[in-house]
């Protein structure tokens, strides 16, 4: 196994309090990196107690490492601008920047709801873009970053027409982003990961289920350390020449 260390090093993981999220923000406290965990601050405050317990877990680790828990939504420019303020404040700067906060609002285009559309967009699309946007003021030069988006951005996946717009937007926003960040020799990559094993996938149909299972080479869900893994790599120093790329997370599915 490869052992990375990113002592030194800030790394901020949007939407981390649980799922994805908080296996790529562990992955990289356990490296060593001061890391910021983020979460939306729901009503019902489920984000938060999730975001907490997290939190307490990670600082029990041996290797002691610094973790800040912040909330924003990520929807709200003005919001992710204080975030970024807050990161800059607390840890001095940025080193890796990972957006994975999205959720999901699967119908038919006939089934779908204006506000299912907006929702979706607005979190899985809008949301990185708000991101990359303040997060590159305090980014530091040779810094790095990684975008969440998925196998349905590229295939398109039945009942997804909001999901799919969104995570091809953010594929696009990623090789674009590659060449305007090259003269900072930051590095914008982006994960397309297969169906991963979290609590999302409770909105799947059983058998809906067993036909993934069924096309998946490996014959197994991911689970979020594969996809932590792969973040890992992309904001390591062995991955500084790898820019502008989608890498496929899926079992070998797509």
């Amino acid at each position: 196994m490869i052992r990375y260390d990113f002592t030194g090093k800030v790394a901020l993981v949007t939407g981390s309090s649980r799922g994805i999220g908080a296996g790529i923000l562990t992955a990289f406290a356990r490296a060593g990196a001061t890391s910021v965990l983020h979460f939306w601050d729901d009503p019902e405050g489920t984000n938060r107690t999730d975001a907490e317990v997290l939190a307490a877990q990670l600082r029990g680790l041996p290797s002691s490492p610094t973790i800040h828990v912040f909330a924003a939504d990520v929807r709200d420019a003005t919001q992710i601008e204080t975030l970024m303020k807050q990161v800059k404040d607390n840890c001095g700067g940025l080193d890796i920047l990972v957006n994975n906060a999205g959720i999901i609002r699967d119908r038919t285009l006939k089934k779908m709801t204006l506000d299912d559309w907006h929702a979706v967009i607005q979190t899985n699309l809008d949301g990185v873009f708000h991101c990359c946007k303040f997060g590159t003021e305090i980014l530091r030069d040779g810094g790095r970053i990684v975008n969440i988006s998925s196998t349905s951005g590229l295939v398109g996946v039945h009942g997804q027409t909001n999901y799919a717009a969104a995570k091809a937007g953010v594929i696009g926003l990623t090789r674009v982003l590659a060449k305007e960040l090259a003269r900072r020799q930051i590095t914008v990559n982006a994960i397309a990961p297969g169906v991963i094993q979290t609590a999302m996938l409770g909105s799947i149909k059983p058998e809906v289920m067993a036909e993934y299972l069924k096309a998946i080479p490996l014959g197994r869900l991911g689970q979020p350390e594969d996809i932590a893994n792969a973040a890992l790599f992309l904001a390591s120093e062995e991955s500084g020449y790898i820019s502008g790329q989608v890498l496929p997370v899926t079992g070998g599915w797509i």
